[in-house]
């Protein structure tokens, strides 16, 4: 069984996401390492050259990806997102588990460490749309996202930002566990997911998603 599907596969896991208060300022988020999630990867003796930290509060939520190891500076174009190095990140505010096409409580976000500004140097956080979702979350403005990022020779720090705001059905109180998955992808590293990742379609189905527990 295990050479045919992904150990991932065969549970459901979830993970603590804490509180913070001021979760973003000016230089980021600044997430030390008791915010840092589990290595899922390592599970399948996976090579885990990322290391993703996610915190929250009412404000919304912040995650920073720690990527180490390059020998090639990161390929970052606005034009070509998918292309691009990055973070992804999937959210269902609802935290179904029993479908398999997005619904308009869940959302993809994407986050480049560059690629933005006339000089193409800057940090990138958009919203992309779930192939064969049922629905859409409510629009996001312009600007909306934020994105931080520090450079330490070909390896960075990308920290993001999604504002209450862009989270339809965001309500901490009411729904403290929410879908959750990311992709780190870099052209020269791989990819790195949390929950399932490879031939998998986690990338449109929320039963393949785990789950973060906001805790305080």
């Amino acid at each position: 069984m295990s050479s045919l599907l992904p150990t991932r596969f065969l549970f459901r896991f979830s993970a603590p996401c804490r509180y913070r208060d001021p979760l973003w300022t000016s230089e980021g988020a600044g997430l030390d390492e008791t915010f840092r999630l589990p290595r899922l990867a390592e599970l399948e003796e996976r090579p885990a050259w990322a290391e993703v930290r996610a915190a929250w509060s009412e404000a919304g939520l912040a995650f920073a990806v720690h990527v180490r190891g390059k020998k090639q500076p990161p390929w970052c174009r606005e034009a070509r997102l998918d292309d691009s190095d990055c973070l992804q990140v999937w959210i269902d505010t609802r935290d179904v588990h029993n479908v398999h096409r997005a619904g308009r409580f869940c959302h993809r976000f994407i986050f480049l460490p560059s690629g933005a500004g006339t000089r193409l140097d800057k940090p990138l956080a958009a919203s992309l749309p779930i192939n064969r979702a049922r629905e859409q979350p409510n629009p996001i403005r312009p600007g909306l996202l934020r994105a931080y990022c520090q450079r330490h020779g070909n390896d960075y720090i990308l920290e993001a930002f999604i504002p209450a705001e862009a989270l339809t059905g965001f309500d901490p109180a009411e729904h403290s566990h929410l879908g959750f998955t990311y992709a780190v992808i870099d052209r020269e590293l791989g990819q790195q997911t949390f929950g399932v990742g490879g031939l998998m379609p986690y990338q449109e189905d929320p039963s393949l998603w785990a789950t973060l527990e906001l805790q305080r």
